[in-house]
């Protein structure tokens, strides 16, 4: 993962981002990406679950749509929906990574369906209800599995985190984005447990995440005078939203009217292409379809 810097990224010109997206769903209409389940289904998500760069990015987008976009999605779109969905299960099960990203996603999904099918049911699904009762029962069982998954030891003798020196260790905490990464590495050894109570660590993620005003409103004092900035971090993080970071995106190309990944590239006839990429993050891509 990438060192974070300190930084503020906020949007000046609202208005102007809104005429932006309004412009690129007009593109994508001419292009045959109407709706979202259109979008869903073209766009190559299966395949991009199996690289780990990609991998944050679609788990994010199929947990925005499970929480308000679930209903939008056209048959088709539904049943490619969970198909991706299965894929990411068996895969965090085989290579035990990432099921912390993996459980909150399926516990938002569940939460969404149980008001559907028990509360709503037939008037909003598309579909037949007792297909949404089995999705339903399959998403329990997914976070059954999750919840029984063990971690197994890998015995190599090989070099290991307590062979690295104190300045390398809190160095890899310092590349850390996300306040729970912090927080489980810290349960690894005694002396990572030490080095991630550090209150610098958290200053800097909270600098990273927030903006000034947000962590001056909700600051947190111990009678010893110190700002307390681990315990404001995870304060911070339910009232605002943490800034993202993804090994690869989606971008949108204003001169070629194409959606693409950002690794991949595509060959723009434009005479300066990269004047023409535009950053499309999983929040935008969904904003895309609500106007």
């Amino acid at each position: 993962m990438k060192k974070y810097s300190v930084m503020k990224s906020r949007n000046t010109h609202p208005k102007r981002g809104k005429r932006i997206i309004l412009e690129m769903i007009q593109i994508l209409n001419r292009h045959g990406y109407c709706t979202l389940g259109e979008a869903f289904n073209r766009l190559d998500f299966s395949s991009a679950v199996q690289d780990i760069r990609r991998f944050n990015y679609v788990v994010k987008l199929l947990q925005l749509i499970a929480k308000s976009q679930l209903t939008s999605l056209s048959g088709v779109a539904q049943k490619n929906y969970f198909n991706i969905l299965d894929k990411i299960v068996q895969k965090v099960l085989d290579d035990h990574q990432n099921p912390r990203l993996i459980k909150d996603l399926l516990q938002d999904l569940s939460s969404t369906l149980c008001i559907l099918v028990r509360g709503v049911g037939k008037s909003v699904l598309v579909g037949n209800s007792n297909i949404w009762v089995c999705r339903l029962e399959t998403v329990l069982a997914w976070q059954q599995q999750l919840q029984n998954l063990q971690m197994t030891k890998q015995v190599n003798g090989g070099l290991t985190l307590s062979d690295l020196p104190l300045h390398m260790l809190n160095n890899i905490l310092y590349r850390f984005s996300d306040g729970w990464d912090i927080v489980t590495l810290g349960q690894v050894t005694p002396t990572l447990s030490v080095l991630s109570e550090d209150r610098q660590l958290w200053k800097r993620l909270c600098q990273y995440h927030f903006a000034e005003k947000q962590f001056c409103r909700h600051l947190i004092v111990s009678e010893k005078g110190h700002v307390e900035w681990k315990l404001m971090y995870f304060v911070l993080e339910k009232h605002y939203p943490t800034r993202e970071q993804y090994g690869d995106t989606l971008h949108f190309c204003r001169h070629c009217s194409i959606l693409f990944w950002k690794d991949t590239g595509h060959p723009c006839t434009a005479a300066d292409p990269d004047s023409c990429f535009m950053p499309v993050s999983p929040q935008h891509f969904i904003d895309l379809f609500r106007f």
